[in-house]
């Protein structure tokens, strides 16, 4: 049984093979990314439906602020208050994951590669854009690296 599996791998791998390579690649990535991004909305929102009762998928989710109704101001305001937890967990992931990229994937897989990683990123962006505001961390933004908070003194320093 398991070299049967392993001639239906090698056989799917051989059909994939076209597609990184010459102009099919820039398809490739871009149907690829896309893909995946929508992937980790949904998964995000998958997660919610079991745990909440009532929710239902909703595709508008996935869009910018103006499209959900935000003004530009609700925007903003959702940008400062989630910008430092999502940019010290992007410095946790993306270096690490961009050394990897670029010292052990071979180029024409790195977009896929980078792709893959990606789906777990989006769906941590669609958790921090759609959690509860009781839910958010109480130490000033949580985050996948963030260090405990330092004590302050009387005048908030």
């Amino acid at each position: 049984m398991a070299s049967g599996g392993g001639r239906w791998l090698r056989g799917l791998w051989a059909a994939g093979q076209p597609l990184f390579q010459g102009r099919a690649l820039l398809v490739t990535n871009t149907l690829g990314c896309g893909v995946l991004m929508a992937a980790g909305d949904g998964v995000r929102q998958s997660w919610e439906i079991r745990s909440r009762s009532g929710q239902k998928f909703d595709p508008r989710r996935s869009g910018l602020g103006c499209l959900e109704g935000q003004t530009l101001d609700q925007s903003c305001q959702e940008l400062r208050d989630k910008f430092w937890e999502f940019y010290k967990a992007d410095w946790c992931v993306w270096p690490a994951a961009q050394l990897v990229n670029f010292l052990f994937v071979p180029p024409q897989f790195r977009v896929t590669y980078i792709n893959g990683l990606t789906l777990g990123w989006d769906t941590y962006l669609s958790y921090l854009k759609y959690r509860e505001a009781d839910s958010s961390p109480q130490t000033g933004g949580g985050g996948l690296c963030e260090e405990e908070p330092e004590e302050k003194d009387e005048c908030g320093m």
